[in-house]
């Protein structure tokens, strides 16, 4: 099947740690340090970006200028040269104004944020982060109990730099017609992903359809296999070699 409109280049992006926390098992990664050498360890296994959620050291996710650049100034530092991107939704701050606030303060600024179009404020946020020079990762979720309202609200919006924004569908199941939805949506990159059963699924999905694709602990503890992953770098590799395998047809039903 051909892809959605704007699909372009087809990026594996590493989710390394999202709303996971040690009770998650050892492939966690919890310390800036930790955070740190996961990602340089999976661009090592081929990813070719990074998405990171910044921590307190009590574990709560954070917006703070006083979390979010001492971790990007640590990953960076660490050597890791490709796309950063930090999410910017209620986990991290509940309430829309102080969103707007911390991401205004940000002294270190990363590479790209991702937006949670579910959220109120969403584009009003977008535009911040445009402002300040940080791309944008419009996030929908799509199919299951997903209403339309994201998706809707994403397409609403007249985002000011087309040509720095990306959509993100979580899809609740690889079901090619939720992908066929999207081809009449506006130009812009596409990137899919699954969480837990529906992670491998939908990575194939994102390799036959010619989208990019997000993988990592934050999405999947356990290899196509069925085996726990030992870590991110080991979940990269294992989503290379199942697209590659995917796109060419050859991915069987493991």
């Amino acid at each position: 099947m051909s892809g959605p409109r704007g699909a372009g280049a087809a990026v594996l992006q590493a989710a390394l740690n999202g709303s996971r926390d040690a009770a998650d098992g050892a492939a966690v990664p919890l310390s800036p340090a930790d955070l740190a050498r996961a990602a340089l360890e999976a661009v090592a296994a081929g990813a070719g970006e990074v998405l990171v959620h910044p921590r307190t050291p009590c574990g709560r996710e954070s917006l703070s200028p006083r979390v979010v650049g001492p971790l990007l100034e640590e990953v960076r530092g660490a050597g890791v040269r490709v796309p950063l991107t930090v999410p910017a939704g209620v986990a991290a701050e509940p309430d829309a104004s102080g969103r707007l606030e911390r991401v205004r303060s940000w002294t270190v600024l990363p590479d790209r944020a991702a937006v949670p179009f579910a959220e109120p404020g969403a584009r009003e946020l977008a535009h911040a982060l445009l402002e300040r020079g940080v791309a944008v990762d419009a996030v929908v979720p799509h199919g299951g109990g997903a209403g339309p309202e994201p998706l809707a609200r994403f397409l609403e919006w007249a985002a000011p730099a087309p040509g720095r924004v990306r959509l993100v569908v979580e899809l609740a199941e690889a079901d090619p017609a939720l992908v066929a939805g999207l081809r009449w949506l506006p130009p812009v990159p596409v990137v899919l992903y699954g969480r837990e059963a529906a992670a491998w699924p939908v990575l194939r999905l994102a390799a036959r359809c010619g989208a990019g694709a997000r993988i990592g602990v934050a999405q999947v503890l356990h290899l196509p296999d069925g085996r726990p992953a030992r870590s991110n770098a080991e979940l990269v590799a294992a989503a290379l070699e199942l697209r590659d395998r995917a796109a060419t047809g050859t991915a069987g039903s493991r």
